[in-house]
């Protein structure tokens, strides 16, 4: 029987053997002679010496035309802006020398950029500063490619979201929360909005829910002919305000902003169209009894604006085409669920104005449907029991869509495209695994980015029809490097549940297997709604601290529990109101399962998981007592009332239509339950799972008189990293595995 090291033993190697650079594997003798002089993964090498970095290829831009690209790179002077030829990567000129980007005799590091419609301008970004996810702000500057005259936007204060009107001769921004445009032919600076206040009235940019649950940062849009402009804005002035200290300073410094918890107030949201010759904006009409605008879009064929509104339980969506001069409107779509739609909902026009394509469930898999502006189903484009994963675009003039589906089945990613007239479907990648595509303009060429479980990025440019042209990226070096070291391949299996549920998984089992003897096992997790963990995919630095986890002599497992993506609607939208109740009911299957196969020791099982993998982890050792013996929960949620209003009641509804919905399944009424050992792991800068879900998990447990481990991570947000940050995290979490598992 393999055995884990004991305590004081294993306290002894890490204070001798620093960092966990050559923790002992817990094989027998006879196995560490079968390693081959293969070399066992450290902690360092992932998160502290890079051993294993993947190449990639990011930051490329299709210009125009679609056979051309545009890229940033770095010429020791400064930042170039380059431009090549897809089809052959060769180096066509130089658009922005460093030399270029030169105001009043500073030179400034271009760091983000983009075209104008004709490419005769570029707006560059300096000084980007992030904000939350996606928002950042900027000092932005004009460039004239042809006469190469630098004009700034603004140089007194950052600006938000610099966008080209369609003509290249004004530039529309957002400052302090109002909205701006700049007329580059006059020099005149237009202020349409003067109501912005932080924390109350945000004009043209998102607030925190909607751009964190939304993925809306950016929130105006000119129409396709310039002559106006739409834009959100909140009044969020009833929302109550989230305080968040920041420990940088003597005295800590308070940050606040609006945040809608489940149940709570959310900002009041309205669009506004603004009209540059009147020099005025006004509210667009549209159904009143809406929650949300989750979406706007310009039909490029009729000029008029589509709004996508949908009410609080998020399980009716219409769109409404709005005339942005008279602002009447009329519904053109009307989806609805007895569950609730996923979000954004998005729609695409047709060059013509006349028709439309959606993406929707409503036949149990996520599809492509037509239909036209009198709100008439035309047809159903695609179909099949697969969902469509990911939407690359519409070549409207061939009327191709192009797309990524989970087909032929839920571990793999394949990019495809269907005509829309002919309903003729062409897979493109030809690849096993998972395949993603970053196309051009015209639809002429596409990077197709393929990794399996075993193997990492595979970078190639393709034609429109599937063709290889040339290799970008192999990962040649880091696949011969993974040889030098003993790596277990990760493997795939099904099984199913006392419910005659079939639960799919994967498995990384230690280098020298023997099924003679029993091993502890590691659950990792996440198990939100439609999230998958158990596909045919690279897993990156977590793939290497499983390996690392296996060398020590666990066996590490993932599992999809009920709730995940790619089986259908069924089998993801059964966790509906009472999320948290079937995915750990398939996650104490999970262990059971494992406990019950001849090599799994089952006194000796333990999960970990981070964000909705921590709120899974929690509930794992407290319902799940007599089936695991350790958790690590990583800025878990425990509580659902602490999380925001768009998420939560999207699968919940509100804390005052299902109180039970939200009780049964927080980890904070189960504490009494804990007996293996528990580590609970936040930053205090978390903006989106707040540090209250573990400072309210503390006081419980400490009111229960339980036993748990805690670290803190001041000043970190959501993701736990930064400088010495995540080699800290993940030593941290083996540690406390090698002691308690």
């Amino acid at each position: 029987m393999r055995r884990i090291l004991p305590h004081s033993l294993a306290i002894l190697l890490m204070l001798s053997f620093a960092q966990l650079t050559t923790a002992q594997s817990r094989n027998d003798k006879n196995d560490k002679n079968d390693k081959n002089d293969k070399k066992e993964i450290t902690i360092a090498d992932i998160w502290k010496d890079k051993t294993f970095t993947e190449e990639n290829v990011s930051g490329l831009r299709s210009m125009k035309d679609g056979i051309h690209y545009t890229i940033i790179e770095d010429k020791g002077s400064g930042n170039q802006l380059s431009k090549y030829s897809y089809e052959d990567g060769k180096f066509v000129e130089a658009l922005i020398l460093p030399s270029d980007v030169v105001y009043q005799g500073e030179k400034l590091k271009m760091e983000a950029y983009e075209f104008s419609a004709d490419e005769s301008k570029v707006l560059i970004a300096t000084e980007v500063e992030k904000i939350y996810r996606r928002s950042s702000m900027a000092f932005f500057y004009i460039l004239d490619l042809q006469s190469k005259q630098l004009t700034p936007l603004n140089t007194d204060d950052k600006q938000m979201y610099a966008d080209f009107s369609p003509a290249g001769s004004k530039v529309a921004y957002v400052l302090n929360n109002n909205l701006f445009y700049k007329d580059l032919e006059t020099d005149e600076l237009i202020q349409i909005t003067d109501d912005g206040e932080k924390n109350r009235i945000i004009n043209g940019a998102s607030d925190w829910v909607y751009e964190e649950e939304l993925r809306l940062s950016q929130a105006f849009k000119w129409s396709p002919e310039g002559d106006f402009i739409a834009f959100y804005r909140f009044d969020e002035s009833q929302v109550k305000l989230w305080n968040m200290k920041i420990y940088n300073n003597l005295y800590p410094e308070q940050e606040q902003f609006k945040y809608p918890k489940a149940g709570e107030q959310n900002s009041k949201v309205e669009i506004r169209i603004y009209n540059l010759k009147r020099d005025k904006h006004q509210a667009a009409s549209i159904d009143p009894e809406y929650e949300y605008i989750t979406g706007i879009e310009w039909n490029k064929g009729s000029g008029e604006l589509a709004v996508i509104s949908s009410n609080r339980h998020q399980n009716e969506v219409k769109v409404s085409l709005v005339d942005p001069k008279k602002l009447r409107s009329r519904v053109i779509h009307t989806e609805v669920s007895d569950t609730y739609i996923e979000m954004p909902f998005d729609i695409h026009f047709l060059n013509d104005g006349k028709e439309f394509i959606v993406i929707s469930e409503k036949d149990g898999y996520r599809h492509f449907y037509l239909y036209n502006t009198k709100a008439r189903l035309k047809k159903q484009i695609t179909e099949g029991k697969f969902p469509i994963t990911e939407y690359y675009g519409l070549d409207a003039e061939e009327k191709w869509l192009y797309y990524q589906a989970a087909d032929p089945n839920p571990l793999e990613r394949h990019i495809f495209k269907v005509n829309i007239n002919s309903g003729k479907k062409v897979q493109l990648s030809k690849r096993k695994g998972t395949n993603s595509a970053k196309f051009s303009k015209s639809f002429d060429y596409y990077l197709n980015y393929h990794t399996t479980a075993n193997q990492p990025k595979y970078i190639s440019l393709n034609n429109n029809s599937g063709k290889e042209i040339r290799t970008l990226k192999d990962n040649k070096d880091l696949n011969k490097k993974l040889k030098e070291y003993a790596i277990s391949q990760k493997t795939f299996f099904s099984f199913k549940t006392s419910e005659n549920i079939e639960l799919n998984a994967w498995m990384i089992k230690p280098p020298n297997f023997n099924d003679t003897n029993v091993y502890p096992v590691f659950i990792t997790i996440y198990g939100g709604p439609g999230y998958q963990t158990v596909n045919d995919s690279w897993g990156g630095s977590n793939y290497f601290w499983h390996q690392h986890l296996a060398q020590q002599g666990y066996i590490v497992v993932s599992v999809d529990m009920r709730g995940s993506g790619s089986r259908g609607v069924d089998f993801k939208k059964i966790t509906y109101k009472q999320l948290g109740k079937y995915e750990t009911i398939d996650l104490i299957e999970t262990a059971k399962y494992m406990a019950g196969l001849d090599y799994v020791d089952g006194d000796r099982i333990g999960v970990q998981g981070w964000s909705y993998g921590g709120y899974m982890s929690s509930l794992a050792i407290l319902k799940g007592a007599d089936q695991f013996k350790a958790a690590i929960a990583v800025a878990p949620v425990t509580n659902w009332r602490f999380y925001d209003s768009i998420y939560t009641e999207r699968y919940m509804q509100t804390p005052q239509e299902n109180e039970n919905g939200y009780d049964d399944n927080s980890p904070i009424n189960h504490v009494e339950k804990l007996k293996g050992s528990y580590l609970l792991i936040h930053g205090t800068a978390d903006d989106n799972v707040h540090f209250q879900n573990t400072a309210e998990m503390i006081s419980a447990l400490v009111e229960a008189d339980k036993e748990f481990d805690l670290f803190i991570y001041p000043d970190k947000n959501h993701s736990i990293y930064g400088g010495n940050t995540r080699y800290h995290l993940y030593k941290k979490m083996t540690i406390f595995l090698l002691n308690n598992l």
